[in-house]
């Protein structure tokens, strides 16, 4: 079908996708072809999460039930929910991959009993649409189960987590389960000076006066401009967080379509460290929790997590540093309030844009209403600071490789600690190997691993939301 054609069906009257269908042409593009597959595939941590989630829920969930998987992509849920059991599974796939994954299933056919893919000979249907199309409604049966990969960076980038939604409502049964179940945006000050400066630098390109005999002046606001609005994908140290992430949590069996399109996450950020806060770090968890109305009789669910935090092993979706034109200078026991507003775009992504302000501890105490925050963000200027930020400009930083020493101190990232904070390290006994010595960031993930011990996939369950200097706690707030 031609970008033209595609356009002309978005404007009929009554396409429920109608909205972002004439978009879709270079999104489906580029998941059609085999190397961006790949790069999916090749995440072992997002790979072996589902591969868990979906066969260890097999007797649960998938044994001898209907399946649907959105968005199939190289068909590899559809293969894992056939692997766990699943009587039939439609695979709902727009892009030319749709055509792929049929050569991967008639070859099983053809083969017969000689090939390796033979146990997903005629359990799999391919549907070359996309989920909207209304025709499907009649053509896919009500399914048990609905698995899908729909997550794009900070958990609601390219806005696929609608189509998810939008299979529960058409072909979900009562009850069923939404594989995954939920996910959780963090947000999180941030201090990068590395970031902030090259970044600045990169704008300040755009001063020069006598380029080639041109002043590119004129240019420098609008680069300025463009360049703070790109959030910056890519991993970072978890030493660079001054505080405690706040949360937003997504329930996918129970949100609602327009609940995804505009929410905000209010913000109360009590600051670990002095410093400079340059912007706010994102990621996201997943969770994977069968609901107690899908579990078969007489059979154990299994819940696995997992989490894209600066403290876990990388993924291909990493994390994301958004920076303030501005930074903001904060004492530890300060708190910065204030919100961040996500709202959909026409560019399959969101706006999203925030309001803080720095305040003393027992100045936040005494605010109590949404409008007495809102009162001081507009009073005190020199405190507070203001961004919008747009998610499908994201540009990339592969800067950082890990950190250079096993426990990086704050001084390190520019963050100093109370001087009692500060004294009351050599007040404790010392620990048996100095040189060996961890952050209690650092010995709380690793605790909370091998508490968790029971799988093969492990290593994701419990490390998400582990702040500097805090206890460990459970990747997702269930």
């Amino acid at each position: 079908m031609s970008n033209t054609d595609e356009k002309q069906r978005a404007d009929e009257p009554g396409r429920e996708d109608s909205d972002v269908l004439h978009r879709d042409p270079a999104y489906f593009q580029y998941y059609s072809q085999l190397q961006h597959q790949q790069n999916m595939l090749q995440d072992y941590v997002r790979t072996s999460a589902y591969f868990e989630a979906i066969t260890l829920n097999g007797p649960s969930l998938f044994n001898g039930r209907l399946v649907m998987d959105v968005g199939s992509g190289s068909g590899i849920l559809s293969f894992f929910a056939v692997q766990a059991g699943a009587k039939h599974v439609y695979a709902v796939e727009a892009s030319n991959m749709a055509a792929k994954m049929k050569t991967i299933l008639n070859a099983a056919k053809s083969n017969g009993a000689a090939s390796r893919n033979a146990y997903l000979a005629d359990r799999i249907t391919v549907v070359s649409a996309k989920i909207e199309e209304p025709r499907l409604v009649e053509e896919v049966p009500t399914v048990d189960a609905i698995v899908s990969e729909p997550i794009g960076v900070l958990l609601v980038h390219e806005r696929m987590l609608e189509s998810f939604i939008y299979a529960r409502d058409k072909f979900l049964r009562p009850g069923g389960a939404m594989m995954p179940s939920s996910g959780t945006i963090h947000l999180a000050p941030l201090t990068d000076t590395d970031l902030w400066n090259e970044t600045i630098v990169k704008a300040r390109f755009w001063q020069q006066r006598a380029f080639y005999g041109v002043d590119l002046n004129p240019y420098f606001q609008p680069a300025f401009d463009e360049y703070f609005s790109s959030p910056v994908v890519g991993c970072f140290s978890p030493s660079a967080l001054m505080g405690d992430s706040a949360q937003h949590f997504v329930d996918f069996h129970t949100v609602g379509m327009e609940e995804l399109k505009a929410f905000a996450i209010p913000v109360e950020w009590h600051i670990k460290y002095t410093g400079l806060m340059h912007g706010v770090a994102g990621w996201f968890d997943l969770a994977f929790v069968p609901p107690a109305t899908a579990i078969a009789p007489g059979t154990v669910p299994n819940a696995t997590y997992m989490s894209t935090s600066p403290a876990s092993p990388a993924t291909h979706w990493q994390q994301v540093r958004m920076l303030l034109k501005q930074p903001l200078a904060v004492n530890a026991g300060q708190v910065i309030r204030g919100s961040a507003r996500f709202e959909t775009n026409d560019q399959r992504s969101y706006n999203v844009t925030v309001r803080l302000i720095c305040l003393d501890a027992d100045e936040s105490a005494a605010i109590t209403t949404d409008e007495a925050l809102a009162a001081v963000l507009e009073a005190q200027k020199a405190r507070s600071r203001s961004a919008v930020w747009y998610l499908q400009e994201q540009i990339y930083n592969y800067s950082y490789t890990g950190d250079p020493i096993p426990a990086p101190r704050p001084e390190g990232a520019n963050m100093y600690l109370p001087v009692d904070a500060l004294l009351a390290e050599s007040a404790g006994p010392a620990p048996p190997n100095p040189a060996a010595a961890t952050t209690a960031f650092q010995e709380a993930a690793v605790m909370a691993v091998q508490a968790a011990a029971t799988g093969p996939t492990d290593f994701l369950v419990t490390t998400a939301s582990v702040a500097p200097g805090a206890a460990s706690q459970d990747a997702m707030q269930l």
